[in-house]
Formats: C-alpha cells, sequence, structure tokens
C-alpha cells in the first residue's frame, strides 16, 4: 500500500497530478479541495495517498491530509459511492463542512454536490453518523478544519447564482484567517465583479 508521496510537482490539471519522485512519475487523482492547496508545478509537494487496485488498473488518490484520506475511504463502504462519488463530495465539500451536514442531518447540502441524489444522500446520513466517530480528532494543520464562515460564503456565493468551482476560488483566495462568512463574501464578490468587468 502506497500511503504518502513526496516529490515535485510536474503537473496539475484537475483531478489529474503527476508527481516525480526520484525520476519515477506517479499519476494521482485528488478532489479540488486539494488543488487549492498545492504549491506551484516544479515545486515540492507531498500527499497522503490511497492505492486502490482493480482487475484493469491501480489508482492513487492524494489528499492534503490523514483526516481527508480517511474520509475518503470511510465513504467508499458506502453502498453506491465509488472513487469518484467520493472524489466530488471531497470536491464540493472540507472534511468539517461535511461532518456538519452529517451531523445535522443536512441532506439539501448533499444533493448540491453532482452526482448525490436523495438516496445516496440518506444513505449518507445513515451510514456515516457512527463512521465519522471512527475518524478521531481533526488535526488543527488540517487546512480542511477551517471555521466555517468559509463553506458559508461558498454556500452563499452559490445560492447567488455563480458556479461552485468559481466560488470556491474566490472564497479561498481570500487568505486572510478568522474573516467572519459576511467579510469573505464581500471580498469574493468584490474579485468576482473584477474578474467579469
Amino acid at each position: 500500500m502506497i500511503g504518502y508521496i513526496e516529490g515535485l510537482l510536474m503537473i496539475k490539471q484537475p483531478p489529474h497530478l503527476l508527481i516525480n519522485v526520484n525520476g519515477i512519475g506517479y499519476e494521482i487523482e485528488a478532489p479540488m479541495t486539494v488543488f487549492y492547496d498545492l504549491p506551484a508545478s516544479g515545486d515540492n509537494v507531498s500527499l497522503h495517498t490511497h492505492l486502490q487496485v482493480r482487475e484493469d488498473a491501480h489508482k492513487l488518490y492524494g489528499f492534503v491530509s490523514i483526516r481527508q484520506r480517511d474520509l475518503f475511504r470511510a465513504l467508499l463502504k458506502v453502498n453506491g459511492v465509488g472513487p469518484r462519488v467520493a472524489l466530488a463530495i471531497l470536491s464540493g465539500l472540507s472534511v468539517q463542512a461535511f461532518e456538519s451536514c452529517i451531523a445535522e442531518g443536512d441532506i439539501g447540502q448533499l444533493t448540491r454536490v453532482p452526482g448525490i441524489g436523495r438516496k445516496t444522500a440518506e444513505r449518507l446520513l445513515v451510514e456515516m453518523r457512527d463512521r465519522l466517530d471512527d475518524l478521531g480528532e481533526p488535526d488543527s494543520s488540517d487546512p480542511s478544519s477551517r471555521d466555517h464562515s468559509e463553506q458559508d460564503a461558498i454556500g452563499a456565493l452559490i445560492a447567488l447564482g455563480y458556479k461552485q468551482p468559481e466560488a470556491m476560488r474566490a472564497v479561498r483566495g481570500i487568505r486572510a484567517a478568522g474573516m467572519s462568512s459576511e467579510a469573505l463574501i464581500k471580498e469574493a464578490l468584490a474579485a468576482l465583479a473584477t474578474v467579469k468587468a
């Protein structure tokens, strides 16, 4: 099992990465939330990984934290959730936001993720409640453990009609820590208006 990889980031074309480790190029798939925390191409990068072995392929998936990887693994155990759906969930929601959805029974937020219908969302709520307890405590250095204001701001921009990827880019482009969701929304809207101008 390959559980961790460190090397030079050669290519980043979502959802694919190519990392050069001592002359060997590892192709990795990763959720969109990973791409916001990646360095520039040519820089050193390290990721926690999950290796899926199938009859026709060996696929490697990369994550910024152990907790994010463990959530991916827990999602794969849910009936009807494969790697593609698990990546979509982790692309649309941070680990903390997903945990909040499960704790609060927020089916609406889950069904906003592409590929998640109502039945799958209901199954996730039932099956993931106990599995989240097994993930352990969040790592304070984990980028996915940022406060709710970031996720609230992204949700507000989506409600205003922006596409999820551009909403995520705008909010996560604002790197000031501890900002309220209102402040994040205001700055993100200003950034989006500048891009469209």
